[in-house]
């Protein structure tokens, strides 16, 4: 039965390939004066009689067209119309067009610059896509001072990021956080480097590799379906149409270490063969010493209430940062309408910091506070016994890679193999792509020394600022903490491959109508495997542990140190001396394996989707256009964890297979009120996948302290449908005002379960299979991902970018690009031992307040900008964190404000030099605990300065 489906299915394609033969193909291939392609121009033919739209080499296609002239019409934003009459005699016929830049307004011809280029190849994509999207061209982001991918993305409506070491590397799109968005390259996914969830690290991509961020808030059926909050798409330069060389070159200093950055990235391309072979190889080079001063702070009350800091940290880094990234593209022109693609791209970012944590912390328990806290005369805490001290140095070992420093190696590479084709009138893709992200941590070190059983001060009259102290002399710290090794590695591989059709089929007389179906195929293996060994020294060696001043020590202490100078960091053992200790040496140090501290993380996940899909692409008159489609994928799991108990003893292996399906309809309609305001609305249905360590079938057993969590390979995923209007008008002399509104309701919302009292039968009715470690009597403290009973968002987002040209004279320089985003967000379902606890809560990583704001200045030499980023406070959706039983707990990520500047100056065409300022407002990366007067965390990273040339050796 199989064989005669398919068999009939073939000779279908077959026949579409053939029918109608005697009407022929025309490719339409637009470019500017500059040979550049350009892409989402509007084509037409006789009076809008046949529509088709550019594509990102600048080709239109027109199929299943009777033989004969036409009148064909261009429109693209920012360029003069364009007619001519052409004729299609032959089966494939080819047309090249090259548009001029520049439209006429009232006042005159508005000509272009080469960034406005830029921006209008954005919004044409833009304005005619079938979907609601933001585009953003590689010239567009040059118009900003950032580094990376995600400092990038952050300027388009409805998107923040989370921050890392200063640079955006978690991407929240519209209130959904990192684990509810997808990222692809070049439309295929791209793994995660991380070891337990589907976060992909924007700060590994250089934002000078790629050529154009697509970000699609609404699916259509040929799209992934995890991706609730919005699927982005980078896209990696395509082969010019001639012979290509540009690059940068820059400098940069980082006051908070008074330390420099190199910066260095090239572009070659070029077209062979008779220009049957494009090719074009682009890398990136950044290497930036720089540093953090932070401050961290664990809050916890008495029986009445009164706060004090348990666990209180003063820490220092230093950090050297080096990201490498080459890509290379190949396209091989069968004909006009048959193309080959090759494209490759490495990712390489290497991450050494040392850190050094000063931390004054509790050790007792709340039974103990009667005895241990020290109040003054109102009442109020102002310190705490049984407290302890510790100074820790993190490094890493002495050889070539590591250099004394932690060493984090991340690392994505991707290679597919693509084809688009025309045969007949079938239209044909495909392609096949391996990828693999991966993390090393090779010899991180840690030592630290102290004190036990002294008496900790504590200054809370500024909340934001929290201080612990101690009397203790250095030469007090006399026991050994710690001193380990540690080794991570972990990875994801992907091997995905996808073929998708499209045939003209119209369900309305006289109108353009596709058909589009086609099936898709991810398969993934995600691994963890580490491990951790501390070290006692021993016989003679003991001696040279007694006392922390016989160590080499480096003193931390800065008196510009950006929380306040009333932090003293103070000595800590040097990076150098740690990175030297021979660990190996039995006759200096016994070795101990430590499974507490990975045995329970290590894990293998398997998951193989498959998915197929239909959709029709409908006009149903010249104005109102729709997208209709279904997709169906099937999600197969076989993920493999470790149990474990009394956090060290490995009791054996669980495994799980588990397999799913979604059905996933969507509509996204497109009406076109004039030939520049455009209304779109959709309905679509997404899903997100739980992280992979929330599914692994691990147990984490502990007696000593009753304490049990578990894995739940049975987590089912977030369901969301979703709901869209846009309205959005373009500006002829490139320039957009647009504004919308969208809801989405969520199932199954993701959130920790915890019983404190879960018992022995407890434990048998939800896991009859394995050995019950609870004895009878017992109450133990249970935790385990689960599903809530849901969540709902909705908001409204604006955006107005435009050029000031209709204001005349010196004032026509000017342009003003700003958008803001709201969303209001409630979740519902946290529950504590079976009893709902939490409900009607704002949904982690939902900021209410999303705003961006620009004011530019350009002519043909000078470009001016100054840029603003501002996103509200939100509950934390990080490991760990967001809302608890009792709200004191909860975590949240506290409001930001980006202030950068940039400006260049072109000598000549080929010649410009730049210079960049970023977070001028010294922003720092700031958490609270349960109200935002109470500091979590505060980091900061300093401002960032740049200074560079570019140049584009080839350009006309």
């Amino acid at each position: 039965m199989i064989s005669k489906t398919l068999c009939f299915f073939i000779v279908c394609l077959l026949a579409a390939g053939y029918v109608n033969a005697q009407n022929v193909s025309l490719v339409v291939k637009i470019t500017d004066e500059q040979h550049l392609n350009l892409p989402g121009a509007t084509v037409t033919l006789n009076n809008n009689r046949y529509v088709a739209i550019s594509d990102k080499t600048g080709a239109a296609t027109f199929t299943a067209i009777p033989q004969g002239s036409y009148q064909l019409v261009i429109k693209y934003i920012g360029y003069s119309d364009y007619t001519n009459t052409v004729v299609a005699d032959k089966r494939i016929n080819e047309v090249e067009v090259t548009l001029t830049a520049g439209v006429q307004e009232l006042k005159g011809v508005v000509v272009l610059g080469d960034r406005l280029k830029g921006q209008a190849k954005a919004l044409n994509q833009q304005k005619n896509s079938g979907n609601i999207t933001n585009i953003i061209s590689a010239d567009q982001v040059g118009r900003f001072p950032d580094a990376n991918i995600g400092d990038a993305i952050k300027r388009v409506p409805g998107i923040t990021m989370q921050n890392d070491q200063g640079e955006a590397r978690n991407i929240v799109v519209r209130g959904m956080g990192p684990e509810f968005n997808s990222v692809s390259l070049n439309g295929e996914r791209i793994p995660s480097a991380e070891g337990d969830n589907r976060r992909i690290q924007m700060d590994l991509i250089p934002a000078d590799m790629i050529q154009t961020i697509e970000v699609n808030k609404t699916l259509t059926a040929d799209m992934d379906a995890d991706a609730i909050g919005g699927s982005v798409n980078l896209v990696t330069r395509a082969a010019p149409n001639g012979l290509r060389i540009s690059g940068t070159l820059a400098g940069g200093y980082n006051p908070v270490r008074k330390t420099f950055i190199g910066t260095g990235s090239f572009i070659l391309g070029n077209r062979f063969f008779s220009n049957k072979l494009g090719a074009v190889l682009s890398g990136s080079y950044n290497n930036n010493k720089y540093g953090s001063d932070n401050i961290e702070a664990t809050w916890a009350k008495d029986a009445n209430g009164k706060v004090f800091v348990d666990d209180n940290d003063i820490r220092v880094y230093d950090e050297w940062r080096i990201r490498r990234s080459l890509s290379l593209s190949l396209d091989w022109k069968l004909n006009p309408v048959n193309t080959i693609y090759l494209t490759g791209m490495y990712n390489w970012r290497d991450d050494r910091e040392n850190r050094f944590r000063l931390r004054h912390r509790y050790r007792g328990d709340e039974e103990d506070y009667a005895d241990d806290l020290i109040y003054d005369n109102n009442g109020n805490i102002t310190g705490y016994n049984n407290g302890e001290v510790l100074r820790q140095t993190k490094g890493g070992i002495d050889n070539d890679r590591v250099q004394e420093r932690r060493l984090e190696d991340q690392r994505v590479r991707s290679l597919s193999l693509a084809g688009d084709h025309l045969l007949g009138t079938l239209k044909l893709d495909w392609s096949v792509q391996y990828a693999k992200a991966s993390e090393k941590r090779p010899n991180e070190r840690y030592i630290s020394m102290g004190l036990r059983d002294i008496t900790i001060s504590q200054d809370i009259s500024d909340e934001t600022r929290p201080l612990m102290t101690d009397a203790t002399p250095l030469s007090d710290y006399t026991r050994l903490n710690e001193l380990t090794e540690q080794f991570q590695d972990q990875y994801e591989e992907d091997i995905n491959a996808k073929l998708g059709f499209s045939i003209p089929l119209s369900v309305v007389k006289n109108q353009k109508g596709n058909l589009l179906f086609g099936g898709r195929l991810r398969h993934k293996i995600k691994q963890r495997n580490n491990n951790f060994f501390s070290y006692e020294p021993i016989g003679d060696n003991e001696g040279n542990y007694a006392n922390i001043s016989l160590f080499p020590l480096t003193d931390k202490t800065n008196s510009n140190f950006y929380p306040g100078n009333k932090y003293v960091a103070g000595s800590f053992i040097t990076p150098g001396y740690l990175g030297k200790v021979d660990l190996a040496n039995s006759n200096l140090y016994e070795q101990s394996d430590e499974p507490g501290e990975y045995l329970a993380q290590n894990f293998t996940a398997k998951e193989v989707i498959t998915a197929g899909y239909a959709e029709l692409r409908q006009y149903f008159t010249k104005q109102f256009s729709a997208n209709i489609g279904i997709r169906v994928e099937n999600t197969a799991i076989n993920y493999t964890g470790n149990i474990v108990e009394d956090e060290e003893d490995l009791k054996g292996q669980s495994s799980l297979k588990n397999s799913y399906v979604n059905v996933l309809p969507d509509v996204n309609l497109r009406y076109q009120v004039s030939n520049n305001f455009i209304l779109k609305a959709a309905w679509t249905n997404g899903i997100a996948r739980p992280r992979y360590y929330d599914l692994v079938p691990y147990f984490n057993i502990n007696p000593n302290d009753l304490e049990l969590s578990v894995g739940n390979p049975e987590l089912e995923p977030v369901k969301s449908m979703n709901f869209d209007l846009m309205a959005e008008n373009y500006f002829k002399s490139v320039g957009l005002v647009s504004g919308g509104v969208f809801y989405k309701k969520l199932n199954n919302f993701f959130y920790t379960y915890i019983d404190n009292n879960f018992t022995r039968s407890d434990f048998a009715r939800a896991f009859p299979t394995v050995d019950n470690p609870i004895e009878e009597g017992d109450n133990w403290d249970f935790s385990q991902r689960r599903n809530g009973d849901g969540a709902t968002i909705w908001g409204a987002e604006v955006a107005f970018q435009r050029q000031l040209d209709f204001l005349g004279g010196f004032w026509k320089g000017f342009g003003v690009y700003v958008n803001y985003t709201y969303t209001h967000s409630k979740a519902d379902g946290i529950y504590n031992g079976g009893e709902l606890v939490r409900s009607d809560v704002k949904l982690p990583g939902a900021a209410p307040h999303m705003f961006n704001a620009s004011l530019s200045y350009e002519n043909k030499k000078v470009v001016v900008r100054l840029s603003g980023n501002f996103t509200s406070a939100y509950v934390d959706d990080g490991d760990d964190a967001g809302y608890n039983e009792d709200a004191f707990f909860d975590r949240y990520y506290d409001k930001q404000f980006f202030l950068d500047a940039n400006a260049s100056y072109a000598f000549t065409p080929k010649l410009r030099v730049f210079a960049e300022a970023n977070n001028l407002t010294n922003q720092p990366l700031r958490y609270y605990q349960g109200v935002k007067d109470r500091t979590a965390q505060l980091e900061f990273y300093g401002p960032r300065f740049n200074l560079g040339v570019k140049f584009d050796l080839t350009k006309k």
